[in-house]
């Protein structure tokens, strides 16, 4: 392929149409040269010392076009003569008007006739005519419905009324579990936050649970297909090319000729390859790109939300596991207890110190105790399954945990992020903003439905009697043609699915706002709980202590019958009480710092590792 001889040759050759460029406009040429089409551009938009955008024009057939274009959409300077006027050089430049630069359809409607004011084009055929037009319509397009704004991010700076103290209390409980936690407002949180409970047990069911559990693995085949809809989506950009081939055999009717003529058989065969393409011309299928992109993200933080809770949900159980066999072992501790007060009791009774009464009332007493037990072991074993389907496992195949609240540390140092930064870290609400400009790109896609489309098809093959002769130069057939639809009446369904689309993009809208508020109340109750709950174990620590004190002296005073039974089945049923209150207030210290991770967003923005899908990697903005 060969550029035209001679640049004015290519003009007279061809049609002139115009497209819009970052900064101002720029004219396009189309030329028919063999079977070729030739686009000749002017020089890139640049800027100039009046940061003003300027357009450069090679050779005088640009020098003269520019001289011909309507007056108040640019202004000139240089010259089109003497020796600058060499072709291949930049003779003029124009910087246009930045309030002109809405008027780019017009300039389009006019490109023909500043074209021939210049001199330039002596015929422009209609094919060309068309063709110049809809590329002219192509290029200056631009995508109807609203631009997506992430929304604005809270400015408030905490979470609560009161002002967030340094620390929880000090609850004086030696050991795991005691330690007064620190609050760090603005502090990062790991990815793999649960590490910081020290071990290694919770890290392995995690593990298991993120390799193993179908949700996850389910989620990530949705992110797959939504990016797969993306990239087919994106084929609508291109125009679509189909080869076809055909034969056919027909007997035709002579008397369609003239009466008396003979029927005779015909023979064609035919091979095509056909082109069409469909100028997105107010952005419908931009804007439906744009919404299957917004689906895509909105699927990875469903993905990301799904991996948060998973992990949430397996170290919550974890901890349930711990504290409910540390009520068990409790509760047995008791069973103990109950047992060698009955012993002692009937060796009271062989004295004759005791009643058979007395004795009554102490197994009724262990009776007790002991009906408290197959309850907990149902919790206990209702946890282990849970987490055995949290692992990806049929309860049969996992084996019991071995897991103690003294296995775990309690996390120190606990990260808080502010408002501002929890709203790009939540998933939930990353998901959510998402939604909102998915229905923000349909907006313009229902828009776009109201307006014309223009198709572009053509086609070049072979066509012959005779399937020997279909390579032959005269059997060539082509065709082009060019269409334009347009609704014209529909009914009012067509507006009625915009506004349908606008109500969609406002229920999104509020929908976000909820999430975001519900959000900041998980996060508000957590630090509330994490302050309560470490008072409450204080206070649990005190009762079982003066528990602890009271059945001593009680079963002392008993056993030289200074009390009767009753004030001993109290003094029991107190310490009893007291011993799973504290196990359980030890147990919500752990799940209140679970939860505090799970609100502020898990730190995902660290995290790289089988339980995602490889390339999820988001940004936090």
């Amino acid at each position: 392929m060969e550029m035209p001889e001679s640049r004015r040759d290519f003009i007279r050759r061809g049609a002139w149409g115009c497209f819009v460029t970052a900064g101002g406009v720029a004219f396009l040429g189309i030329a028919r040269r063999g079977h070729f089409l030739w686009l000749l551009i002017g020089r890139r938009v640049e800027e100039n010392e009046t940061k003003r955008p300027v357009l450069g024009f090679n050779s005088r057939v640009g020098c003269r076009l520019a001289s011909a274009l309507p007056r108040g959409i640019v202004e000139g300077n240089g010259s089109c003569s003497g020796a600058a006027a060499r072709d291949g050089e930049v003779h003029k430049s124009l910087t246009m008007n930045v309030e002109h630069a809405r008027l780019v359809p017009r300039l389009c409607a006019a490109a023909p006739s500043v074209v021939a004011r210049a001199g330039l084009m002596v015929r422009m055929r209609p094919l060309f005519r068309a063709l110049a037009l809809t590329s002219c319509l192509a290029l200056a397009s631009c995508a109807v419905g609203p631009n997506y704004h992430p929304p604005a991010r809270p400015t408030q700076d905490g979470y609560t009324h009161e002002a967030l103290p340094a620390q929880t209390v000090t609850t004086g409980v030696a050991g795991p579990g005691g330690e007064a936690q620190h609050f760090e407002p603005g502090a990062d949180l790991p990815g793999a936050w649960w590490t910081l409970f020290g071990s290694a047990k919770l890290d392995a069911l995690i593990q298991q649970a993120t390799a193993s559990y179908p949700d996850i693995a389910a989620q990530q085949a949705a992110l797959r297909e939504a990016r797969e809809n993306v990239r087919a989506e994106a084929g609508v950009f291109l125009p679509q090319l189909q080869g076809s081939g055909d034969a056919q055999r027909t007997q035709e009717s002579g008397a369609e000729i003239f009466p008396g003529f003979p029927n005779f058989i015909t023979n064609i065969f035919t091979a095509t390859v056909s082109v069409s393409y469909t100028f997105d011309i107010f952005g419908k299928e931009r804007r439906t790109l744009e919404s299957l992109q917004a689906q895509a993200v909105q699927q990875s933080f469903v993905l990301e939300a799904s991996y948060l809770t998973l992990t949430s949900n397996v170290a919550s159980e974890a901890i349930q596991v711990a504290s409910v066999r540390d009520q068990i072992a409790a509760t047995q501790d008791i069973i103990g207890l109950e047992e060698h007060q009955l012993s002692i009791v009937q060796r009271l009774y062989q004295l004759g110190s005791r009643t058979r009464a007395d004795i009554a009332q102490q197994q009724s007493n262990l009776a007790a105790v002991r009906a408290t037990l197959p309850p907990l072991q149902q919790q206990l074993a209702q946890a282990e399954h849970q987490l055995a389907l949290l692992i990806g496992r049929s309860p049969r195949d996992v084996a019991p945990v071995a897991l103690d609240l003294s296995d775990l540390q309690l996390p120190r140092d606990l990260p808080v992020s502010l408002p501002s930064s929890l709203v790009a870290q939540r998933p939930d609400v990353r998901e959510q903003a998402a939604v909102v400009h998915q229905m923000s790109a349909k907006i313009g896609v229902a828009t776009a439905n109201m307006l014309p489309q223009i198709t572009l098809t053509g086609s070049v093959g072979n066509a012959s009697t005779k399937a020997a002769t279909l390579d032959e130069s005269s059997s060539g057939i082509w065709s082009l043609a060019g269409g334009i639809t347009a609704p014209l009446f529909q009914g009012g369904d067509l507006r009625a699915e915009r506004r349908a689309a606008i109500d969609a993009y406002d229920q999104a809208i509020a929908q976000y706002r909820l999430v975001v508020l519900q959000a900041f109340q998980m996060v508000a109750d957590t630090l509330t709980a994490l302050q309560n709950d470490a008072q409450g174990l204080k206070a649990q620590r005190d009762a079982l202590e003066a528990a602890q004190s009271s059945l001593n002296l009680t079963q002392e005073q008993y056993a030289v019958g200074a009390v009767d039974s009753v004030t001993l089945l109290q003094a029991q049923q107190s310490y009893q009480q007291a011993r799973l209150n504290y196990v359980r207030a030890l147990a919500s210290r752990y799940t209140d710092t679970v939860t505090l991770f799970q609100a502020l967003g898990g730190g995902w923005w660290h995290r790289n590792d089988p339980g995602t899908l490889p390339g999820t990697a988001l940004d936090r903005r």
